[in-house]
Order: C-alpha cells, then structure tokens, then sequence
C-alpha cells in the first residue's frame, strides 16, 4: 500500500469514527459526543429552585454558574432518580446560544465512559417501535448495548420553561 492511500484510508476512519461518551443515568444510557461535554463532577446537593418539576433538581454553582441540575431519567419519564455517594454530575454544553444559560448539568449513576462511535458500530434501535421519550432525539444500538441520544434542544426548551416559571 502507498503512502497516500494509506493516508487516505486513516482519513476515513477519522472521518466515520467520533469520539463519544456514554453516561448510565437510572434505567438507561445516554450516548452523546464528547465534545458536548466540559466537565464530570462529584455529585452535591444542589440548591432547590421555587416552584420547579421534579426532574429540576435545583443548582449548582460551577466556575462562577449557578447551572440547572437535570435528572434526565426523570425529564424522560424513565426511572425516578436521586442523587447520591457514587452519582457524578455531567456538565454539558447547551446548544441555544441563551448566553444565561451557556452550560446545564445532568445528573448520572458513575462515572461516564469514553468510547469510539464508528458508523459500522451504531444503528438505529429497530426493535423498539414505541414512541419517544420526551428529551429523546433517538435509541440505538452501539456494539449491540442499547443507548439513547438525548435531544439537547428539547431539554433546554424544558429548562427555559421551567426556570421562566
């Protein structure tokens, strides 16, 4: 093989392979890109917010944020979902451009894990036909482990509403 084929060929596994993170939330996985994602805390108590739906569970400060704490299990309507020693908070990039709200924060059941998403390895989940949890863009399948991808934009769509109230 030459050079520039093979140059070529390591170009296309980096074009079709991402870096991703898969983060255990109570009943179930969340799959999102890492780049999504600037920060893995310890889980604390947040402070409560007023009048807020059960899925809010308050805030926390981060580098001078007070962030909104998302339990996404419960956004979803999947588990119910508490915060405790072995939690972590996944700090997550917001995709609305709200420069109030630039970050937010999920809850999590461990420490996220790094994995490598290739086209070959993820589809779409077919086998489940039912409809969609709210905050759920898609489920799919990684090397066979079932996942969900969360839609960002619906949960901050949830945040601004709830955080409005």
């Amino acid at each position: 093989m030459s050079t520039s084929s093979q140059a070529t060929s390591s170009h296309d596994a980096l074009v079709q392979d991402i870096r991703g993170v898969l983060i255990q939330i109570a009943g179930a996985r969340l799959l999102l890109p890492n780049a999504t994602i600037s920060e893995v805390l310890s889980y604390a108590d947040p402070e409560p917010v007023d009048n807020a739906p059960a899925w809010l569970l308050g805030r926390i400060r981060w580098r001078g944020w007070q962030l909104p704490l998302v339990s996404f299990a419960r956004i979803a309507g999947l588990a119910e979902e508490q915060g405790s020693l072995g939690s972590k908070v996944v700090v997550l990039k917001a995709l609305g451009g709200d420069v109030k709200l630039p970050h937010f924060a999920i809850l999590t059941q461990g420490f996220p894990r790094l994995v490598t998403v290739s086209r070959d390895a993820l589809v779409a989940d077919a086998g489940d036909t039912e409809q969609l949890p709210h905050g759920v863009q898609a489920r799919v399948l990684l090397n066979d482990d079932a996942a969900l991808i969360p839609d960002i934009g619906a949960v901050e769509a949830s945040l601004h509403e709830a955080l409005a109230a």
